[in-house]
């Protein structure tokens, strides 16, 4: 960042400067006239006013302060793109956030999901209270140590310098509650490379949603859990978990040990039905039933000539979903198709296509964030299926993105759209940053693809946050604006929520005040 010298120590001498008149002298008629220091530097008080409050002409002044702010943008530490010196690091301000909170655990946890709760939609009262659900990463030769962690965060306030004490603000926002982490353990043999919560609704109001988990293991599994003790546990007093309740309802074992990362549940289908995908490039689709157990379909969907690497069903089609793959193709799938083949494949990427997200605000678009650090928005209205049928399903090998950008220079590791707001996405990637998106911000002809000068930062972006080894990001589903992300480096789970009131024409001066740049 840039660094000013210490300003000089005020004299009685630098009154003028600060546009005061010189005390008149006082005149005693013993010692004589009192001589006018000031006499030769101006003759009349005009000429004061004419040459400005600090004595130069306004245009000199303006000038100079419009080269120094030249140099401070110039100056603007941008993560991905300057590299901190020896014994320097990073530190948040404060006054940018609304909410700001960090936890730890002793291994990390590299995906995780956000479970929805009975506090309400659409919720701004302080303090906040989260639960997830996350799966850990312990290090080699001791995978007997992993653990699949149901957690609630309570006691999360608003930050200091945000807090709104008129009458329109809701909650308590003057409590000062310390945040508290509670949480249950679920052993585990193996790393989490993935893991997906999904809800299926009450018979009755009188009991709670039944919460099922599915977590993708390195060992090739997907292990099934009812969380819902667990959930239950957190708020009534007197309630247990037993051993049993630990264990998993169901483990699929129709990836046959293959690795794999890609897994979704179909938001459409109450009763739960979930996809996964594999290194193979083999998709399976499997299905609850009314008794609770699992209906596998053993012949997979393939069409992929790699892995699988993230998987999305359709926010409004039930038997459509989408599939990316490292080899740089994003599928589309109809779940009713016999022949098990992609109805429609596209060509989005020349590297691996790693995550993807269906907005269910606007359901013909969908992100993609690629190994090269590119993200993308592609509408799926001008993708077709081929006329040869699902045989030969690819569509075009150079489509047209409705937007695309290059600012992170290494690969993404996660995106998602805002679960309200149909133009923003927030994305994470290898850089160590987790960045928020505004779509709607649009350019005319006249206007700079770069924000305030600054070579390579788009008008779009709304906000950077910087968080080492990044891996996965989620909008809070209740708390809008609200984001959690989880990092590699030991652990890192990340609690923010941005003033969201900033647009893209703030970003450099959003950077300035966000990154700071400290010795240690």
């Amino acid at each position: 960042m840039g660094k000013r010298p210490a300003e000089p120590a005020e004299t009685e001498s630098d009154a003028l400067k600060r546009g005061d008149r010189p005390a008149e002298p006082v005149k005693d008629d013993d010692i004589g006239e009192f001589e006018d220091e000031y006499e030769d530097e101006f003759e009349s008080e005009d000429e004061v006013i004419e040459a400005g409050i600090d004595g130069r002409p306004d245009e000199e002044r303006e000038m100079e302060e419009q080269n120094d702010a030249m140099d401070i943008d110039q100056q603007t530490f941008i993560p991905g793109r300057h590299r901190l010196a020896a014994g320097e690091t990073l530190t948040p301000d404060p006054t940018t956030y609304e909410m700001l909170h960090t936890l730890s655990t002793t291994w990390p946890c590299l995906s995780f999901d956000l479970i929805r709760d009975s506090l309400g939609d659409e919720r701004s009262a302080y303090p906040a209270t989260i639960y997830a659900v996350a799966g850990t990463q312990a290090e080699s030769g001791r995978e007997k140590e992993n653990e699949l962690m149901v957690m609630k965060l309570s006691g999360l306030s608003r930050m200091e310098q945000t807090r709104d004490d008129d009458e329109d603000s809701d909650g308590d926002d003057s409590e000062d509650a310390d945040p508290i982490l509670e949480s249950r353990s679920i052993p585990l043999s193996s790393t989490t490379n993935r893991i997906r919560a999904h809800q299926s609704p009450p018979l009755n109001s009188s009991v709670p949603p039944t919460t099922l988990t599915a977590t993708l293991t390195e060992a090739g599994q997907v292990l099934i859990h009812d969380i819902t003790p667990h959930l239950t546990f957190f708020d009534t007093p007197g309630a247990t978990v037993n051993q049993q309740q630990n264990k998993a309802i169901s483990i699929l074992r129709m990836h046959k040990g293959v690795e794999g990362y890609a897994v979704d549940w179909s938001p459409l289908i109450p009763q739960g039905k979930l996809l996964t995908g594999d290194n193979a490039g083999k998709i399976f689709v499997s299905t609850r039933t009314e008794g609770g157990s699992w209906a596998i379909d053993d012949r997979p969907f393939t069409g992929h000539e790699s892995s699988v690497e993230e998987i999305q069903c359709s926010p409004v089609e039930r038997n459509v979903f989408a599939s990316a793959s490292s080899d740089g193709t994003v599928k589309i799938w109809d779940l009713r198709s016999k022949a098990h083949k992609p109805a429609v494949s596209v060509r989005v990427s020349k590297v691996d296509v790693n995550v993807m997200s269906w907005s269910h605000q606007t359901s013909h678009l969908l992100a993609t964030g690629a190994d090269d650090g590119t993200w993308a928005v592609w509408d799926l209205r001008s993708w077709k299926p081929s006329a040869a049928g699902p045989s030969s399903p690819l569509v075009n090998t150079n489509p047209t993105p409705v937007a695309s950008f290059n600012f992170h220079k290494e690969q993404i590791t996660s995106i998602e759209w805002h679960p309200q707001e149909d133009s923003i996405v927030a994305v994470a990637a290898g850089d160590n940053t987790l960045t928020l998106w505004d779509l709607a911000v649009e350019l005319d002809d006249e206007e700079s693809k770069d924000t305030a000068g600054v070579e390579g930062v788009p008008p779009q972006l709304l906000f950077v946050h910087y968080m080492e080894m990044v891996k996965e990001a989620h909008w809070h589903p209740q708390i809008p604006g609200a984001v959690m992300a989880t990092g590699g480096l030991g652990f890192g789970h990340v609690i923010l929520r941005p003033l969201f009131h900033v647009t893209g024409l703030f970003l450099i001066e959003l950077l300035s005040r966000v990154l700071k740049t400290i010795s240690v």
